[in-house]
Order: C-alpha cells, then structure tokens, then sequence
C-alpha cells in the first residue's frame, strides 16, 4: 500500500507540474485531495490494515498531502506571475531619457565657431575680478555710476594698494587689458564668460553670459569693426536681420556705438500679432551689443602704443542674442534659467 501511495504523490506531483493553467490545476487538486480523491481513497482502505501498519501509512499519506499542497500553492503563484508579467521578448524597449546640452552652451559653441571662422581664438579671465581691470583700465573714472554698489557685486576681501576693491566681474570687457598684457599685436580675442549685474526684469537677469571681441592691428578702423559684425548677425540670426548702429558714449571706445538688430519677436514692428506692445523691444528694435573703436588710454593700459596700432572691441549679451534665434520668440530672459522640463524640452 505505501508503495501505491508514493506512485500516487510522483504522479500527482508530475500532473502538477505540468498544469498549463487554473483550471487545470484546480482539476488535479480535486483528483488528489479532494473528497473523494485518491488519497482519501486510500485513508479509507486503511480499516484493513493492522495497527503497526496503519501507522506507518497515516504517517505517508499526511506527508503525501503536505507535499502536494505545498507544490500546488507554487505552481498556482507560477500561473499567476506568468500570466500578469507576460512579454514579448521581440518588442522594441522603452529608451531612456537622455539629457542635452543647456540652450546657453549650445549658444556659446555656435557663438565661438564662427568667430574661429574670422581667425578669432578664445580666451577666458576671471569671474571675481580687481576694480582695476574691471573699471580702472577702461578708462571708466571714479564716482562712474557703473562703479557703485548699486551696480555691481562686491566682495568683502581686503582691497589691494594697486587694484583695488574685488568685484564679481560685470562684463567681459575686463579682460580686454588682461589680454594686451599677455600678448602683443596682432590680437584677435573672443572672450566668453560670466558676468554679475544687479539687474533683472524681461530682458535682464543678475547673472549673465557676455562674448567679448577685440581686434588690435595696424589700421584697424570701423569699417572692420561693421564688417565683423554683420557676418556674426547675418550666420548667427539669418540673412535676412537688419542691423543698425547708434552712436552711444563708452568710456573705453572712441568712438562709440549700440548695435541694433531687428527684433524676432514682433519682427521688427514692436507690435505683437495680439495687438499688444512687444514687452522685449518695445520699438522694433533691440538693442544688443556695445561697441567701437579702443580708447587710447585703455591701449596705453595694455601697454601698446596708440601712435601705432588700433583696434575695436564689442560686447554682446549671449541670452539676449539667443532670445531673437528665429522661430523662438521668447518674451522673458528668465525663461532661459527656468527648471521648467516644458521650457528646457523646446531646445532639443
């Protein structure tokens, strides 16, 4: 009998094993451990047996019903996985997110890449900068309204005897004498960095990037300098953008002008399609760098000779260009710094 009784367990457990579904397995538990299934077929047979013998097959078949109910609760959690986490192997996998380069940096490389294509070579300075460098040298005199704290960020660090107070640099232009002080003429300089202003509204934000170019030669005069500027507006915003230049007051350009592009936004009306005014140019244009020809007392800070050589500088804000890209329209500077996914998505 106990023999009988093990064939009826590898049996069952083969069954088992093979259930292809709920139904099936349901089937053979019955078959097994139901009322009347084989095993309680099997306890009933036990009448004829003596007592010794009854023992040992009580004992086997518990052990048989233990075993099968457990392998049935496997096989039913099996059934049940399978079933929720089927798959198919052959369907494409879901990509995961891959992040892209901040619409500031994407502006810099396109920015730095056609400068290099007019011999420009990149060059970098300092962030935190000496009031020498940033005011002093450029020929921007004391009690200047760009030197006050109103302005400009300034750090409390010890000021030097020579240079001066430490400021958080507030355009790119610093580093115009840093360069003639490191190299001599030719120079041909693209400066790219950022600057601290205490400003922000539409069209202005308290940390900024700027690039800065400058030029020093023999017979440098404007028309390089008009030159230069058109190509940069006609590759960096299209062809068809019209630029102005005003003439404007610099202290370390002699003489000075604004550059004006015609503005991408209400295309040059400074009227929006609703009628209202445009909030980032306000009159069709907008003004987008400073420029002109290198005061000699900023060359002579340099340390070169304005007898023999000139040169000119322009300094453009990289947001405020970014702004009239074509086909962005943006109405607020700020949105460029926004953690915003549905701002910084539209830049892939």
């Amino acid at each position: 009998m106990k023999e009988e009784i093990v064939n009826i367990r590898n049996e069952a457990v083969a069954r088992i094993s093979e259930a292809a579904d709920m139904s099936e397995l349901e089937e053979i538990r019955v078959s097994y451990l139901g009322r009347n299934g084989k095993l309680n077929e099997m306890t009933k047979q036990m009448s004829g047996l003596s007592s010794e013998s009854k023992k040992g097959v009580g004992i086997l078949i518990n052990e048989t019903k233990e075993t099968l109910f457990n392998i049935l609760a496997e096989q039913e959690n099996r059934l049940k996985n399978s079933t929720r986490n089927w798959f198919d192997p052959t369907i494409p996998g879901i990509k995961p997110g891959i992040g892209h380069l901040h619409p500031m940096t994407i502006a810099i490389d396109e920015i730095v890449d056609i400068f290099k294509r007019m011999g420009f070579v990149r060059a970098r300075y300092p962030e935190v900068e000496w009031d020498f460098f940033a005011f002093e040298a450029l020929n921007i005199p004391k009690g200047h309204p760009a030197r006050d704290e109103w302005e400009t960020f300034f750090i409390n660090a010890p000021e030097d005897d020579i240079l001066g107070k430490m400021v958080l640099t507030p355009h790119t232009s610093s580093g115009q004498v840093r360069e003639m002080q490191r190299v001599k003429p030719p120079i041909r300089m693209i400066n790219i960095s950022k600057n601290y202003r205490k400003q922000a509204d539409a069209t202005h934000v308290p940390m900024l990037h700027q690039f800065e170019g400058l030029v020093i030669d023999r017979g440098i005069n404007i028309t390089h300098l008009k030159g230069t500027v058109d190509y940069f507006v006609k590759h960096f915003f299209g062809s068809n953008i019209k630029t102005r230049l005003r003439p404007h007051n610099f202290k370390f350009t002699e003489p000075s002008f604004e550059v004006d592009i015609s503005c991408m936004t209400c295309m040059g009306s400074g009227q929006l399609p609703s009628g209202g005014t445009c909030r980032v140019c306000k009159e069709g244009w907008l003004e987008q760098a400073g420029a002109g020809m290198v005061h000699p007392n900023v060359l002579k800070n340099g340390g070169i000779n304005p007898k023999i050589y000139s040169g000119f500088a322009f300094g453009w804000g990289v947001e405020r260009a970014f702004m009239m890209k074509p086909g962005l329209k943006l109405s607020d500077i700020r949105l460029l710094y926004s953690c915003g996914l549905q701002n910084l998505n539209q830049f892939i």
